[in-house]
């Protein structure tokens, strides 16, 4: 179990874990994971944070506003893309980091481009991570999923993505009212003049059998520069840990700018 630490991030409580490599300071990464996970679920288990460690880096990963052990906020305004996005970057001020690789997963990814577009000198690379033109072209998951978190229990649904993220929210014993407040309040799509307009160095990293996260070359296409990765033969919930998706990142980090 890893020592987790707290910051007032405009009065919502952000839990988080710092960790450094055998060797002490490497250069930071934060990690910004997905909706219904958290830091645990999303970076530690699948190993990322172990890898990245190993690679010399410095890892800070936080639970998002209403995941994990962080608060949890019922009010749909309080998710807000771009809220989300300045409790990433309030962290890093805590933390006294200047500027860092940031990383994120799905929502995560979606956090990070808000990141990238409101304080671009913070952030020295956006990896993306399961999530492709859906972020132009998509308000985030379905509005149903949040009608999935209020329904009775998992037996009550049959659309399977709906039941897919009521499982994995059970599973983590998540606060599903939260979740709802999220999905409502978090459908912030960025126009293809604001993606175009991130000018730092960015790879975008879907599985190839995702249905949820859109394209990933298409969404590199708008982004000057941007690099794509296929994730060979995973979904969007496989794609998170795969081996050849964290190789492709510990590339992309050693050769970024």
């Amino acid at each position: 179990m890893r020592p987790m630490h707290r910051f007032s991030s405009d009065d919502v409580s952000i839990a988080y874990i710092d960790e450094s490599p055998d060797a002490g300071a490497g250069e930071p990464i934060v990690l910004v994971h997905g909706f219904a996970s958290s830091h645990a679920v999303n970076w530690v288990n699948p190993g990322w944070v172990k890898t990245l460690l190993a690679d010399g880096r410095r890892v800070v990963a936080l639970d998002n506003r209403g995941h994990g052990a962080s608060d949890k906020p019922h009010d749909p305004a309080a998710y807000a893309s771009d809220v989300m996005a300045q409790d990433v970057r309030r962290l890093m001020d805590h933390l006294g980091i200047a500027r860092a690789d940031v990383m994120g997963y799905s929502m995560g990814a979606r956090i990070t481009a808000h990141l990238a577009l409101a304080n671009p000198e913070r952030v020295r690379s956006a990896l993306l991570g399961g999530l492709g033109i859906h972020l132009v072209q998509g308000v985030g998951l379905p509005l149903g999923i949040a009608d999935a978190m209020e329904a009775s229990s998992l037996a009550d649904l049959t659309d399977p993505m709906q039941r897919m993220f009521r499982a994995f929210a059970d599973q983590n014993r998540s606060d599903l009212q939260a979740l709802a407040a999220c999905i409502r309040g978090s459908r912030q799509t960025l126009t293809p003049e604001q993606v175009g307009s991130i000018r730092l160095p960015v790879l975008v990293s879907v599985g190839t059998k995702d249905p949820v996260a859109g394209d990933p070359h298409a969404l590199a296409d708008l982004i000057p520069g941007a690099e794509a990765f296929d994730i060979p033969g995973r979904d969007h919930n496989l794609a998170v840990g795969d081996k050849a998706h964290k190789q492709a990142v510990l590339d992309y980090l050693k050769r970024r700018p």
